[in-house]
């Protein structure tokens, strides 16, 4: 049940992360998906030094870093794909 509730979250900070970086239209469910995952442990690694982000629960900083670390996948595959952040 909680890998469920995980694909839920991950597509849902995948879906805002790519409303604030213009990539909405592009990008279907499944792929806000991925990129809400991939994002959540790209916001894990970065906002590490922190202090702990994930405590295995849903806590508001474990939120706020998944939502960055969407938004710096976005960024970075943005500035691949057209030379530009947006």
């Amino acid at each position: 049940m909680n890998f469920i509730i995980w694909l839920i979250i991950g597509g849902v900070i995948g879906w805002l992360a790519s409303i604030v970086m213009r990539t909405d239209a592009q990008q279907g469910a499944f792929l806000n998906i991925v990129v809400g995952i991939v994002g959540s442990f790209i916001g894990g690694i970065v906002l590490r030094s922190f202090g702990k982000i994930n405590n295995n629960d849903f806590s508001i900083s474990a939120l706020i870093a998944a939502f960055v670390g969407a938004c710096i996948l976005l960024a970075v595959v943005n500035l691949i794909r057209r030379g530009s952040v947006r």
